[in-house]
C-alpha cells in the first residue's frame, strides 16, 4: 500500500460518510449507523494497510495524524448521534473530516519506514492514538459551541449544555491518558518524565485550559455563553500545541516533540 492508494480510500470513506449524515437528517438510523460504520471501515482498512506498508504505526508526520484525525472526527460524530440523536453531528463531522483529507490530498507529505530511536518505543503508539481521539472528541465539543453560540436560534437548554460537557469530560479525560503516556514514553525515551519544551508547555496551557472551562461550569453564578467562548479558546490552544508549535521559532531545533519529514 502507498499514499498513492489514498485518494481511492478517501472518496470511498467520504462518500459513505456523506450517505450517513443524509440518513440522519432524513431520520434513517439504521442507514446512518451501517453507511458511517461502513466508511469508518475503509478508511481504518487504509490505516492499518500503511502500517503494515510503513512497518510501523503511521503517527510520526503531521500528515500521517490527520489520517488518525480524519478517522475519529465521524466516529466522534457517530457517537454523538446514537448517543443523543443530533442529525446535524454526523454533517458537522463529515465536513470537518474531508477539510483533512483535503489537506492530506494537496500537501502530501513524504512517508518512510525510518523512525529515530526515540519513536521506536512501546509508549509511541498509544499517546499519540489516545492524543488523537482526544483531540476529535474535543473536536466535536468545539463544533457544538459553535452550533450553540452562532446557529441555535432557540435558547440554548441544559441538555444541550450537558451534551458539551460530556464531550469535554471524555475529551479531557483520553488527553490526560495520553500526557501520562507521553510521560512513560519521555522518561524512557530521554531519562525524565517532563522537561517544559515549547511542546509540552503547550499541552499543559490546554490541559488547564479545558481544566478552567470544566470548572467554570460548575460555578452556580456561570454564563453559557462565556462559557462556550472559553471551550472555543481552548480549542485554539490545542491546535496551537498539535501543529502551531511547529511554526514557533522557539520549537525549531530545541523541542522533540516537532514533527518533521522523513528522509
Amino acid at each position: 500500500m502507498t499514499w498513492d492508494n489514498f485518494i481511492y480510500f478517501a472518496i470511498a470513506a467520504v462518500l459513505l460518510w456523506a450517505t450517513g449524515a443524509w440518513a440522519a437528517w432524513k431520520d434513517k438510523a439504521s442507514v446512518a449507523y451501517v453507511t458511517t460504520t461502513s466508511g469508518l471501515l475503509v478508511f481504518f482498512a487504509f490505516i492499518l494497510s500503511m502500517w503494515v506498508s510503513l512497518e510501523r504505526p503511521p503517527l510520526r508526520t503531521m500528515g500521517e495524524t490527520r489520517l488518525w484525525y480524519s478517522f475519529f472526527l465521524p466516529l466522534a460524530g457517530l457517537t454523538v448521534y446514537s448517543r443523543w440523536k443530533y442529525k446535524w453531528i454526523l454533517t458537522f463531522s463529515t465536513i470537518l473530516s474531508v477539510v483533512f483529507i483535503c489537506v492530506n490530498l494537496f500537501k502530501p507529505e513524504i512517508h518512510s519506514k525510518t523512525l529515530m530511536p526515540a519513536l521506536q518505543s512501546p509508549w509511541f503508539a498509544p499517546h499519540v492514538i489516545v492524543y488523537m481521539f482526544a483531540y476529535a472528541v474535543l473536536g466535536a465539543a468545539a463544533v457544538m459551541a459553535l452550533y450553540l453560540l452562532f446557529f441555535k436560534k432557540e435558547t440554548v437548554s441544559e441538555e444541550e449544555n450537558d451534551i458539551t460537557d460530556n464531550l469535554v469530560y471524555v475529551g479531557l479525560a483520553f488527553m490526560t491518558i495520553g500526557m501520562l503516556f507521553g510521560a512513560l514514553w519521555a522518561k524512557e525515551a530521554w531519562g525524565h518524565y517532563w522537561s517544559w519544551d515549547p511542546k509540552e508547555t503547550w499541552a499543559a496551557i490546554t490541559w488547564f485550559a479545558y481544566l478552567v472551562y470544566i470548572h467554570y461550569r460548575q460555578l452556580p453564578t456561570h454564563r453559557p455563553r462565556l462559557a462556550l467562548w472559553m471551550l472555543l479558546i481552548s480549542f485554539l490552544l490545542l491546535q496551537m500545541c498539535w501543529w502551531g508549535i511547529n511554526y514557533l521559532p522557539s520549537a525549531q531545533g530545541s523541542s522533540v516533540h516537532v514533527y518533521s519529514m522523513p528522509s
